[in-house]
């Protein structure tokens, strides 16, 4: 099966599989919250495709799902040297707004006195 027959069908079945469950939120909304909290209103199609988006902003976020196996064999596939590497490694980048642990420990490095300018005094 070529690549783009492939993609075509998956894609058909995203849209089919979003649709579907945007009608099961409005159909499970429509039935239950009207008679569970007054004042409640029944929602439409594209409503009920809306707060599926928001809810799936808000509690599962758009993160990938078919790519942690692959971690967990390229991790088991190292070495114990190469382990260390990589976790020293990210033990640089714990920085507070994305910035590298050398920055920060430089600057600390750097012996200060009380008549530095650069000490704050």
């Amino acid at each position: 099966m070529s690549c783009q027959r492939k993609f075509w069908k998956i894609l058909v079945l995203v849209i089919a599989g979003v649709a579907a469950l945007g009608w099961v939120v409005m159909s499970l909304w429509n039935w239950l919250l009207p008679s569970l909290f007054p004042g409640v209103h029944q929602i439409a199609y594209l409503q009920a495709l809306g707060l599926l988006v928001l809810s799936k902003i808000l509690f599962g976020g758009f993160r990938g799902r078919g790519c942690h196996h692959h971690h967990r064999q390229r991790w088991e596939q190292m070495s114990e040297e190469e382990r260390e590497k990589f976790k020293r490694g990210m033990r640089g980048w714990r920085g507070r707004w994305g910035r590298h642990e050398d920055a920060d420990t430089d600057a600390d490095a750097r012996p200060t006195s009380p008549k530095d300018p650069a000490a704050g005094v």
